[in-house]
């Protein structure tokens, strides 16, 4: 189950960062508010470190209110056709999935 939600949240932060702009903690937090998406900074880090390697994520670093500057990531042109791509893909599978799971339950 690890492997799987491990290849779904780098989903999710491209849809989050799809809305606006976010720092990695505020990352980390949105995914906290759910409890099967939640991801520490150990995995979140090394993600958006990954994304920006490949393009899908751009950074800027902006002052911080309180404390040191903070680095924004935000969704490149790649980044946002990754996104509907898994977006288009994902009814899909998971439709293909329920209807498994529901069909050894009857």
């Amino acid at each position: 189950m690890s492997e799987l939600r491990r290849g779904i949240i780098v989903f999710c932060v491209l849809a989050l960062l799809d809305v606006r702009e976010r720092y990695a903690v505020e990352l980390v937090s949105d995914l906290a508010a759910s409890e099967t998406l939640a991801a520490g900074q150990g995995t979140i880090y090394p993600l958006l470190s990954r994304l920006r390697s490949d393009g899908l994520v751009s950074t800027t670093w902006q002052e911080s209110p309180s404390g040191p500057p903070r680095r924004y990531y935000r969704l490149t042109e790649s980044g946002a056709a990754a996104l509907v791509a898994f977006r288009g893909e994902w009814t899909q599978f998971r439709d293909a999935v329920d209807d498994l799971l529901l069909e050894g339950r009857t």
